[in-house]
């Protein structure tokens, strides 16, 4: 069965995301615990804790559909140790607010390396950064986004999560998220069902498809292959619906949470409408 929904607001308080996640028809949904814009943020109170647990009951979305994500701020592959450093400490308080709202997942982009270290050197510190916060929680797994490549991204190949996963001392916590629009713009070709067929059956041999935890759904203004990470609503950009409906036909998404994060927050109600009808056509 496939959970869908969208990375909603959580204004006001984390406990308000699972009522936004409700009033467009989620079964899943994404968050941020804290203000993404900022390094430091008051600690979770016990009331929003609380609140949350009634509300995902109230709003009948189970803990494991939920994929907080964390800062944007947090680089765990900068080769500048101060700064790698503030990031880890960062990514260790996101990881402890999952774990405090009794969540499973947490969500996050690798890193860059600036141009100023390999990408090879790039991974191991992540990793690095990884198994320390692995060691210092106890039930929360790090899902890797894949990424567009822009800038200086690592994580835009397969190759890239799997060797992240291959440099855990807690593989079985760790996970990967695949976003759409970065898969294409990466130059990932899901149009098709053949060129679906032989990306995800490349994700199977490098990465495995028991490692697949989340997905972001988002159609690309990008163009394929041009590692530039630019969301569209479904239907609107160049990957086409063909590539939906195959995702969704696909067992590998089944009871993973699967996210909207399409540009216009209005259509989200119908995008999920929308992509649940595509399992049945």
């Amino acid at each position: 069965m496939k959970y869908i929904g969208a990375h909603v607001s959580a204004a006001g308080g984390v406990e308000n995301a699972p009522k936004n996640a409700a009033a467009i028809g989620a079964k899943a949904f994404a968050l941020f615990t804290k203000n993404q814009r900022q390094w430091k943020a008051k600690p979770l109170s016990p009331k929003s804790i609380e609140a949350v647990r009634l509300n995902l009951e109230e709003s009948c979305i189970r803990r494991e559909h939920v994929l907080p994500h964390d800062s944007y701020l947090i680089n765990l592959g900068t080769p500048e140790e101060e700064k790698w450093e503030r990031a880890c400490n960062a990514f260790l308080d996101e990881a402890r607010r999952v774990e405090q709202l009794g969540l499973k997942l947490l969500n996050f982009h690798p890193g860059s390396h600036l141009r100023k270290i390999s990408e090879e050197d790039c991974l191991q510190r992540i990793a690095e950064a990884m198994n320390r916060v692995l060691a210092e929680t106890t039930a929360v797994s790090l899902v890797i986004e894949n990424t567009a490549g822009q800038g200086s991204n690592v994580g835009y190949r397969f190759e890239h999560l799997a060797r992240l996963i291959e440099l855990s001392k807690y593989p079985d916590r760790v996970g990967v998220c695949i976003d759409t629009c970065h898969a294409f713009a990466a130059g990932y070709d899901l149009r098709t069902r053949e060129s679906y067929g032989r990306v995800m059956g490349d994700f199977d041999r490098i990465i495995g498809s028991d490692k697949l935890m989340g997905a972001h759904i988002n159609d690309a203004k990008s163009e394929i292959g041009s590692r530039v990470d630019r969301h569209h609503s479904l239907g609107e950009g160049n990957l086409g619906m063909e590539s939906f409906r195959q995702l969704m036909k696909d067992p590998r998404f089944d009871d993973i949470p699967i996210v909207l994060e399409t540009i216009d927050p209005e259509k989200w109600s119908e995008e999920i409408r929308l992509l649940y009808d595509l399992q049945d056509s």
